[in-house]
């Protein structure tokens, strides 16, 4: 049955069901009131189409915005929400444990002074990464990782952002996201053993000030993503240079729709873009 709606676009939800396997919804909003979700893995083998109605609204304050930064933040609110602190892309930085925050307290006391973790997840390669506890498996799935186990546990995030300092040295902190989406759903053996191999690397060169704070969780968490099939080779396709983009949706990823001919759609990279949009 077809689904059709107009909104603007926010990044897409994500569960885990008990095999593994990723349910995703598409999540879009009538400036920043919420709209009804939509079940997309149904979708996937059948037509899409997204039409981007030349407007952008501000996924903070929801003013028009002729260009977005972020998660489609206005430049203003780029520079002044909680919701793009540096801390953010940065986890060493964070000072609330210490009761210093560097732009909102209340939120980064919510988010930062939290439970975190420090991982190693599976992208096409060995990353290391870090995220609150409770964001788990989201993070994960949101990265396009067929598979993620725990490194170090902590009880803020600077202590998770030292420790992930500390690996950049011996592994990736960035994911490749052409390797990411023509991996595809690789053998789950391949990405248990590489996930296992790097953790005892990990362990063998961890400073000693961080010991304490290793995981003897070994548990590999596989994450599998819908798809017809996935492609040998990607290009990235954006509504600013495409305003309609329509195609056969063969996997989602991450957060990205995967159409024939190797396109690529990153929805979260389009958060606050209005659109059409007709699936099935």
């Amino acid at each position: 049955m077809a689904m059709r709606g107009e909104g603007n676009i926010r990044k897409l939800m994500s569960a885990l069901d008990a095999n593994g396997a990723v349910q995703y919804t598409w999540v879009s909003k009538d400036i920043l009131d919420p709209q009804d979700g939509v079940e997309v893995n149904p979708v996937v083998g059948q037509d899409i189409r997204i039409e981007y109605q030349g407007k952008i609204h501000c996924t903070v304050s929801g003013k028009s915005i002729r260009k977005a930064y972020g998660d489609g933040m206005s430049f203003d609110a780029f520079q002044s929400s909680p919701l793009a602190v540096e801390s953010i892309i940065r986890p060493e930085l964070s000072r609330i444990h210490e009761g210093v925050a560097l732009r909102d307290a209340a939120w980064e006391e919510a988010h930062h002074n939290q439970p975190h973790v420090v991982y190693l997840s599976y992208t096409g390669g060995v990353k290391v990464g870090v995220t609150r506890t409770t964001q788990i498996p989201y993070r994960w799935i949101d990265q396009g990782a067929s598979g993620a186990i725990l490194l170090a546990e902590t009880p803020y995030r600077q202590l998770a952002g030292l420790i992930e300092v500390a690996m950049k040295e011996h592994f990736a902190d960035k994911t490749q996201w052409r390797a990411m989406l023509t991996a595809g759903n690789p053998d789950a053996a391949v990405v248990e053993e590489a996930l296992l191999a790097a953790k005892d690397d990990a362990f063998e060169q961890c400073p000693p000030a961080f010991e304490d704070f290793m995981s003897e969780d070994d548990t590999v968490h596989r994450i599998q993503f819908p798809s017809v099939s996935f492609p040998e080779k990607v290009a990235s396709v954006t509504l600013d240079k495409a305003p309609l983009i329509e195609g056969k949706l063969m996997a989602i990823k991450g957060q990205y729709l995967l159409l024939d001919g190797g396109r690529v759609f990153n929805v979260r990279r389009h958060s606050g873009y209005r659109v059409r949009w007709d699936f099935g």
